[in-house]
Protein backbone atom coordinates (compact mmCIF):
# COMPACT_ATOMS: atom_id res chain seq x y z
CA UNK A 1 0.00 0.00 0.00
CA UNK A 2 1.35 3.41 -0.98
CA UNK A 3 2.24 5.46 2.14
CA UNK A 4 0.46 8.63 0.98
CA UNK A 5 -2.64 6.66 0.01
CA UNK A 6 -2.59 5.05 3.45
CA UNK A 7 -2.35 8.43 5.20
CA UNK A 8 -5.00 10.13 3.09
CA UNK A 9 -7.54 7.31 3.35
CA UNK A 10 -7.09 6.07 6.92
CA UNK A 11 -10.32 5.23 8.74
CA UNK A 12 -10.84 3.53 12.06
CA UNK A 13 -12.68 0.21 12.16
CA UNK A 14 -14.76 -0.57 15.22
CA UNK A 15 -16.05 -4.02 14.20
CA UNK A 16 -13.06 -6.29 14.52
CA UNK A 17 -12.65 -10.06 14.60
CA UNK A 18 -9.88 -12.63 14.54
CA UNK A 19 -7.31 -12.90 13.34
CA UNK A 20 -5.40 -10.21 15.17
CA UNK A 21 -1.87 -9.26 14.26
CA UNK A 22 0.69 -11.82 15.42
CA UNK A 23 4.30 -12.71 14.81
CA UNK A 24 6.08 -10.44 12.35
CA UNK A 25 2.96 -8.33 11.75
CA UNK A 26 2.62 -7.58 15.47
CA UNK A 27 6.33 -6.88 15.77
CA UNK A 28 6.07 -4.44 12.84
CA UNK A 29 3.25 -2.65 14.70
CA UNK A 30 5.34 -2.37 17.88
CA UNK A 31 8.38 -1.23 15.89
CA UNK A 32 6.31 1.44 14.14
CA UNK A 33 5.19 2.74 17.53
CA UNK A 34 8.78 2.91 18.67
CA UNK A 35 9.63 5.11 15.66
CA UNK A 36 7.34 7.91 16.89
CA UNK A 37 8.91 11.35 17.23
CA UNK A 38 10.95 11.21 20.41
CA UNK A 39 12.67 14.43 21.51
CA UNK A 40 15.61 13.57 23.74
CA UNK A 41 15.45 9.85 22.84
CA UNK A 42 13.49 9.23 26.06
CA UNK A 43 11.34 6.45 24.58
CA UNK A 44 8.42 7.67 26.73
CA UNK A 45 6.04 4.79 26.14
CA UNK A 46 5.02 1.34 27.30
CA UNK A 47 2.86 -1.10 25.35
CA UNK A 48 0.72 -3.71 27.13
CA UNK A 49 -0.83 -6.32 24.84
CA UNK A 50 -4.07 -8.07 25.83
CA UNK A 51 -5.36 -11.03 23.84
CA UNK A 52 -7.03 -14.33 24.67
CA UNK A 53 -7.09 -14.62 28.50
CA UNK A 54 -5.70 -11.09 28.76
CA UNK A 55 -8.92 -9.75 27.25
CA UNK A 56 -10.91 -11.68 29.85
CA UNK A 57 -8.76 -10.24 32.64
CA UNK A 58 -9.21 -6.74 31.20
CA UNK A 59 -12.97 -7.33 31.05
CA UNK A 60 -13.02 -8.46 34.70
CA UNK A 61 -10.94 -5.41 35.68
CA UNK A 62 -13.36 -2.98 34.03
CA UNK A 63 -16.37 -4.81 35.46
CA UNK A 64 -14.95 -4.64 38.99
CA UNK A 65 -14.08 -0.96 38.56
CA UNK A 66 -17.59 -0.15 37.32
CA UNK A 67 -19.14 -2.00 40.27
CA UNK A 68 -16.79 -0.26 42.71
CA UNK A 69 -17.83 3.09 41.23
CA UNK A 70 -21.51 2.27 41.79
CA UNK A 71 -22.40 2.10 38.10
CA UNK A 72 -25.84 0.87 37.04
CA UNK A 73 -26.31 -2.55 35.38
CA UNK A 74 -26.19 -1.10 31.87
CA UNK A 75 -22.86 0.64 32.53
CA UNK A 76 -21.45 -2.47 34.22
CA UNK A 77 -22.38 -4.60 31.20
CA UNK A 78 -20.88 -2.03 28.81
CA UNK A 79 -17.63 -2.02 30.80
CA UNK A 80 -17.57 -5.81 30.87
CA UNK A 81 -18.07 -6.09 27.10
CA UNK A 82 -15.69 -3.28 26.08
CA UNK A 83 -12.49 -5.36 25.95
CA UNK A 84 -14.27 -8.15 24.07
CA UNK A 85 -14.94 -6.06 20.96
CA UNK A 86 -11.62 -6.99 19.34
CA UNK A 87 -9.27 -9.96 19.44
CA UNK A 88 -6.38 -7.78 20.63
CA UNK A 89 -5.94 -4.54 22.54
CA UNK A 90 -2.67 -2.71 22.98
CA UNK A 91 -2.71 -0.23 25.85
CA UNK A 92 -0.30 2.61 25.17
CA UNK A 93 1.09 4.37 28.21
CA UNK A 94 3.09 7.58 28.16
CA UNK A 95 5.87 6.59 30.54
CA UNK A 96 6.85 10.17 31.33
CA UNK A 97 10.37 10.73 32.57
CA UNK A 98 11.87 13.66 34.46
CA UNK A 99 13.60 15.85 31.91
CA UNK A 100 14.78 19.45 31.98
CA UNK A 101 14.64 19.44 28.17
CA UNK A 102 11.46 17.52 27.31
CA UNK A 103 8.27 18.54 29.15
CA UNK A 104 5.69 15.96 30.19
CA UNK A 105 3.14 17.16 27.63
CA UNK A 106 5.61 16.48 24.83
CA UNK A 107 6.19 12.94 26.08
CA UNK A 108 2.42 12.34 26.13
CA UNK A 109 2.16 13.63 22.55
CA UNK A 110 5.02 11.31 21.57
CA UNK A 111 3.09 8.33 22.98
CA UNK A 112 0.03 9.55 21.04
CA UNK A 113 2.13 9.57 17.88
CA UNK A 114 3.10 5.99 18.70
CA UNK A 115 -0.59 5.01 18.73
CA UNK A 116 -1.13 6.61 15.32
CA UNK A 117 1.95 4.91 13.87
CA UNK A 118 0.83 1.55 15.26
CA UNK A 119 -2.65 1.85 13.78
CA UNK A 120 -1.19 2.82 10.41
CA UNK A 121 1.20 -0.16 10.52
CA UNK A 122 -1.75 -2.45 11.27
CA UNK A 123 -3.71 -1.02 8.35
CA UNK A 124 -0.72 -1.36 6.01
CA UNK A 125 -0.63 -5.09 6.81
CA UNK A 126 -4.32 -5.76 6.20
CA UNK A 127 -5.54 -5.31 9.77
CA UNK A 128 -7.26 -2.30 11.28
CA UNK A 129 -8.35 -0.94 14.58
CA UNK A 130 -9.70 1.91 16.58
CA UNK A 131 -8.05 4.11 19.19
CA UNK A 132 -10.30 4.35 22.25
CA UNK A 133 -9.90 6.47 25.36
CA UNK A 134 -12.50 7.53 27.91
CA UNK A 135 -12.73 7.57 31.68
CA UNK A 136 -10.91 4.24 32.05
CA UNK A 137 -7.63 5.90 31.07
CA UNK A 138 -7.68 7.87 34.35
CA UNK A 139 -9.33 5.30 36.62
CA UNK A 140 -7.11 4.48 39.62
CA UNK A 141 -7.80 0.71 39.45
CA UNK A 142 -7.07 0.55 35.72
CA UNK A 143 -3.89 2.59 36.17
CA UNK A 144 -2.79 0.27 38.99
CA UNK A 145 -3.48 -2.84 36.90
CA UNK A 146 -1.29 -1.43 34.13
CA UNK A 147 1.42 -0.54 36.67
CA UNK A 148 1.27 3.17 35.90
CA UNK A 149 3.57 5.38 37.90
CA UNK A 150 2.48 8.80 39.16
CA UNK A 151 3.70 10.55 35.99
CA UNK A 152 2.40 7.93 33.55
CA UNK A 153 -0.64 8.58 31.37
CA UNK A 154 -2.69 5.97 29.57
CA UNK A 155 -3.07 7.63 26.17
CA UNK A 156 -5.33 4.99 24.73
CA UNK A 157 -6.42 1.48 24.04
CA UNK A 158 -5.69 0.42 20.46
CA UNK A 159 -8.23 -2.25 19.52
CA UNK A 160 -6.83 -4.38 16.68
CA UNK A 161 -8.10 -7.17 14.45
CA UNK A 162 -9.51 -7.91 11.05
CA UNK A 163 -12.18 -5.42 9.98
CA UNK A 164 -15.63 -6.92 9.52
CA UNK A 165 -17.07 -4.04 7.54
CA UNK A 166 -15.55 -1.98 4.79
CA UNK A 167 -14.72 1.38 6.33
CA UNK A 168 -16.80 4.18 4.96
CA UNK A 169 -14.95 6.83 3.06
CA UNK A 170 -14.86 10.05 4.97
CA UNK A 171 -15.07 12.99 2.66
CA UNK A 172 -12.24 15.36 3.40
CA UNK A 173 -13.12 18.95 2.49
CA UNK A 174 -11.40 19.93 -0.75
CA UNK A 175 -10.98 23.39 0.73
CA UNK A 176 -8.73 23.19 3.79
CA UNK A 177 -8.64 26.97 4.24
CA UNK A 178 -10.89 26.80 7.33
CA UNK A 179 -8.13 24.79 9.03
CA UNK A 180 -5.00 26.53 7.74
CA UNK A 181 -3.48 29.95 8.22
CA UNK A 182 -0.03 31.29 7.39
CA UNK A 183 2.19 33.33 9.64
Amino acid sequence: MDALDLLLNRRSASRLAAPAPAGEALQNIINAGMRAPDHGALQPWKFVIAENDGLTRFSELLRAAAIKDGADEKAIEKATQAPLRAPQIITIIANCKESAKVPEWEQVVSAGCAVQAMQMAALAQGFNGIWRTGAWTDHADVRAAFKCGPNDKIVGFLYLGTPQLKSSTQVIPADSSAFVTYL
